[in-house]
C-alpha cells in the first residue's frame, strides 16, 4: 500500500457537504439529480456541484460522484451530456456499477477517474484484474469479504488499482445491495436509488380464515423482524484494514443527516490520525469510540470482515439514539456564543459540544438572551437565534447536543 488512507464521507446534500468538509473527509461522494442510488436525498444540482467542488478542492478534498443505478434504454442517451457537465464541474471520480456506463465515462469524461461501485460485487482479483483493464482506477470491493480476502485480492492486482471499503454505517440484507423486496412490496426499486427499506418492517403471518388474528413469525417480547441487519462499525480495527491493503475507508450515509455525518467523519478522521501519531500500538481514545453512540443507529458490528455472518437484529426493528442536537454555533466572540437553536433546551441543561476540531466538551448554560437581548429560559422555536455567555470558547461550526432522559 501507498499514501495516506483516504477518508471518505457521504453527503446527501450541501449541508452534509459543509460538515465533511469541516469534520476532516479527505474525499466526499454525492449524487446528482439523476443516477444515483439515493433518490431520497435531496442530492446536487449542477450549479451546486461546480460550487461544491470549488470549496473542496481549495481544501485539498477530492469529490466523487455515484453514477451508480443501472440505467435502462431510455435513460442512456442522457448519460453523455450528464458525464461532460459533472466534468466541466471538475469532478475527480464516478463510481460506476453498469460497463455500458463506464465505457460512456471513458468517452465523454475521459478527465475524471472511474471508480467501480460496490453494486458491481467485486469479491474476487480476477475481476478486479479486469475492471483495471477497461480503465477502472479503484474498485469498491462487496461488503461481504473478509480481510483475509482482501489482503488475498489485494496481492494479486495492480498495485496502481485502489480499494475501497465501506468501514462504517447501514449494511443490507442482500448481496451487495441488490435487493428486490423494494420492488415486490411497494413499487420502489432499490437497484435504482429508491428502497422503501421493508426489510426493517415489523412481520406477522396471517392465517386467510383467522380475520384479525397474526402471528409472529419468531415470538420475542418485543414482536418479530426479518432482514433486519445491524450497522457495520469497524472504528476499532483502522490498522487490520491499512493491514489487508485498503486505500479509503468509506462511510455509508448520503440519506443522512449532517448531524451524522459531523459524528461519524470527525470520529474516523481521528481514529486515522491517531493510527498514523502511535503506528496502531496505542488503543484508540474511548471518546473516539464514545462518539458512535451519539448518532442514531441499529446494533453495531464488524460486518463480514472477520468471516462469518454478522447476522440479524431480531428483537427490534428501531434505532439506538441517546442524544439530541439542540443547536449549532455560528459565531464565538468576545466571550458570547451565537447559536442557531435545532431542538428545544433550557437554561441550566448540560450540553455536550463537538468542536470541528478536537476533542468534545462539556458546558453548561447559565443565561440566555433572545434576538432582542432579552433573558430566556428555554430556546423553544426551531432555527431560533440564541445568545449565550461562555468562558469556554465554542468555536464556529461546533454542534451542540443534549443526552436524552433514560
Amino acid at each position: 500500500m501507498f499514501g495516506k488512507v483516504e477518508l471518505l464521507a457521504p453527503a446527501g446534500d450541501t449541508e452534509c457537504f459543509e460538515s465533511a468538509l469541516k469534520f476532516g473527509a479527505d474525499a466526499i461522494y454525492l449524487a446528482g439529480t439523476e443516477f444515483g442510488m439515493r433518490t431520497a436525498s435531496k442530492n446536487f444540482t449542477f450549479e451546486d456541484l461546480k460550487l461544491s467542488v470549488e470549496k473542496a478542492h481549495k481544501k485539498g478534498v477530492k469529490v466523487h460522484v455515484t453514477c451508480n443505478t443501472l440505467p435502462r434504454n431510455d435513460e442512456i442517451d442522457r448519460l453523455p451530456e450528464f458525464l461532460k457537465t459533472a466534468q466541466d464541474c471538475g469532478v475527480d471520480a464516478f463510481i460506476i456499477a453498469d460497463l455500458g456506463v463506464m465505457s460512456l465515462a471513458a468517452k465523454y469524461a475521459p478527465k475524471v477517474q472511474r471508480h467501480v461501485s460496490t453494486q458491481a460485487g467485486v469479491v474476487n482479483y480476477q475481476t478486479a484484474k479486469v475492471l483495471y483493464e477497461t480503465g477502472a482506477s479503484r474498485v469498491v470491493l462487496a461488503r461481504e469479504l473478509s480481510l483475509d480476502e482482501i489482503a488475498d485480492l489485494r496481492a494479486k492486482i495492480p498495485s496502481e488499482l485502489e480499494i475501497e471499503t465501506f468501514v462504517h454505517g447501514s449494511m443490507c440484507v442482500s448481496f451487495s445491495g441488490r435487493c428486490l423486496i423494494s420492488s415486490y412490496m411497494t413499487g420502489r426499486d432499490a437497484n435504482r436509488g429508491d428502497c422503501a427499506q421493508p426489510c426493517r418492517w415489523k412481520y406477522h403471518l396471517f392465517e386467510e380464515h383467522r380475520d384479525g388474528q397474526y402471528f409472529p413469525v419468531e415470538e420475542t417480547e418485543n414482536g418479530t423482524f426479518l432482514y433486519n441487519s445491524r450497522d457495520l462499525c469497524m472504528i476499532e480495527h483502522i490498522p487490520e484494514l491499512l493491514k489487508a491493503g485498503v486505500n479509503s475507508l468509506k462511510i455509508e450515509g448520503r440519506a443522512k443527516s449532517a448531524y451524522y455525518v459531523s459524528v461519524i467523519t470527525n470520529a474516523y478522521r481521528h481514529a486515522i490520525d491517531e493510527y498514523y501519531e502511535y503506528g496502531g500500538e496505542k488503543p484508540l481514545s474511548p471518546w473516539i469510540k464514545d462518539e458512535l453512540e451519539k448518532v442514531s443507529h441499529r446494533e453495531y458490528s464488524t460486518g463480514f470482515f472477520f468471516g462469518g455472518e454478522p447476522g440479524q437484529v431480531t428483537g427490534n426493528g428501531g434505532y439506538i439514539r441517546h442524544y439530541d442536537v439542540v443547536a449549532v454555533c455560528d459565531e464565538y466572540k468576545d466571550h458570547t456564543a451565537y447559536l442557531t437553536q435545532r431542538n428545544r433546551f433550557f437554561s441550566g441543561d448540560k450540553l455536550d459540544v463537538l468542536p470541528p476540531s478536537g476533542e468534545p466538551f462539556e458546558i453548561i448554560v447559565d443565561y440566555m438572551q433572545n434576538e432582542k437581548g432579552e433573558q430566556i429560559d428555554v430556546a423553544p422555536h426551531a432555527m431560533q437565534k440564541v445568545i449565550m455567555p461562555s468562558n469556554v470558547e465554542i468555536p464556529a461550526g461546533s454542534v451542540l447536543r443534549k443526552q436524552r432522559a433514560e
